[in-house]
């Protein structure tokens, strides 16, 4: 039978009118009229019970570990040291868990049948972890075959805040996929939010773009968190496992990607400790303090990502000290500290990238010509310029004529 078929066969026994709240279904090995399920027994010897919603299955699997546990870089215990951090600084960041406890995060993932958008692609697995008194539980909703979505949903949405989940790539793809599935059953299970949580995918592309050919979850568990599986499932083989369960309905061969995406869920505690350590810069100066300082400035947050350009400044490497100090000059530029702003950018028009040197010495020439009105050193920096560019920019080549000769005729008003 068709999910449509489903969903209007249950519409007259279902209360649309109103939302009130059903009795939370419990935990069951049958249900009344339909016997016993397949492989029952296997299920549970894997942490792993049927749930029931009218008349309808999913699996849920229930693992549990203690707050001591390593993995990677860091016991989950340091989570709460990290939210509370979060909640005692004044930095306004969208990885902040300002006003939230370790308890409200929940880190989540999914696994679909492909890649791809659209209603044709079925999401067979939701995953989460999230800390419970002294210990992280890992859980996970399991789609028997297409069709039971909703028990699937209705068990996930009862049980979560999906307002503060922490994903990898969820805006992208884990949420779109999620509420394009949801818009199915949406009369029959709670509604979902707009996108509103924390993605870590974003942030890491931000710090490690540069040292990472690509930053894929199992890139940055391997380089970053000092965290290597074995013998894991590769994502990709997922949907096929999937189909195969479906027709034999032997769990068997689907734990190893349960596995699969119980680490990935862990792996996103660590991570978040990760990021929020360098964030918040709670060792000081390391390597992904430059990052960090460019995001600020990105962000808005113009005193916080100053302060860190100048700890550059004391604790970089000359390359990141002459980055730090070209992105100070801007600043200074701004509060109208023209003489330490063109100061900074003729070190830097010497000592910089190619491009930190292209743009110094444009930045200068402007200064040069509204703020000190030295047109001659301003032509002189305009021809310094035009060799560096060596063509390699035809727009850029274009100004500086035009400045070339704005200036030469400001010079000889100036001389007359």
């Amino acid at each position: 039978m068709s999910l449509k078929n489903k969903l209007d066969r249950m519409k007259s026994h279902m209360n649309l009118e109103n939302n009130e709240k059903k009795d939370k279904p419990a935990f069951a090995e049958k249900d009344a009229g339909n016997g016993s399920l397949p492989f029952l027994e296997t299920w549970q010897e894997n942490d792993t019970a049927a749930y029931w919603y009218d008349k309808e299955h999913c699996f849920i699997r229930e693992v549990r570990y203690p707050i001591e546990y390593q993995h990677g870089m860091y016991s989950f215990k340091e989570l709460n040291a990290i939210v509370s951090l979060w909640n005692g600084a004044s930095l306004d960041h969208p990885l902040s868990a300002k006003g939230l406890a370790a308890e409200d995060l929940f880190f989540f993932d999914t696994e679909t049948t492909g890649l791809g958008g659209g209603a044709g692609n079925t999401i067979f697995l939701l995953g989460y972890a999230f800390f419970e008194k002294d210990a992280i539980v890992v859980r996970q909703h399991i789609l028997p075959q297409p069709g039971n979505e909703i028990p699937l949903y209705q068990s996930f949405l009862e049980n979560i805040n999906y307002e503060t989940l922490v994903t990898y790539n969820g805006k992208a793809f884990d949420w779109p996929q999620l509420k394009t599935r949801h818009t199915l059953i949406k009369q029959h299970v709670p509604l979902l939010p707009d996108f509103g949580h924390f993605d870590l995918y974003h942030a890491s592309r931000r710090l490690w773009k540069n040292k990472l050919e690509k930053v894929k979850l199992s890139a940055v568990e391997e380089k970053i968190l000092g965290l290597k599986r074995e013998n894991d499932i590769p994502g990709y083989l997922a949907p096929m496992i999937y189909f195969d369960f479906v027709e034999r309905k032997d769990p068997e061969i689907l734990f190893g990607v349960l596995k699969h995406n119980e680490i990935d869920v862990l792996s996103l505690i660590t991570l978040y400790i990760h990021l929020s350590k360098q964030i918040l810069q709670v060792n000081g100066y390391g390597e992904e303090t430059l990052e960090i300082a460019r995001w600020l400035a990105y962000l808005g947050k113009k005193e916080e990502a100053f302060e860190t350009y100048n700890r550059l400044l004391l604790e970089g490497n000359a390359e990141e000290r002459i980055t730090a100090k070209h992105a100070i000059a801007y600043q200074k530029k701004k509060n109208n500290e023209y003489d330490s702003a063109l100061g900074i950018w003729l070190e830097v028009a010497e000592k910089g990238t190619e491009k930190q040197k292209a743009e110094a010495i444009l930045e200068s020439c402007k200064l040069l010509e509204h703020h000190y009105k030295d047109y001659e050193k301003a032509i002189q920096l305009s021809f310094r310029l035009l060799a560096e560019i060596k063509g390699n920019s035809k727009a850029l080549e274009s100004d500086l004529f035009k400045r070339y000769e704005r200036l030469k005729r400001k010079q000889n008003k100036h001389h007359f």
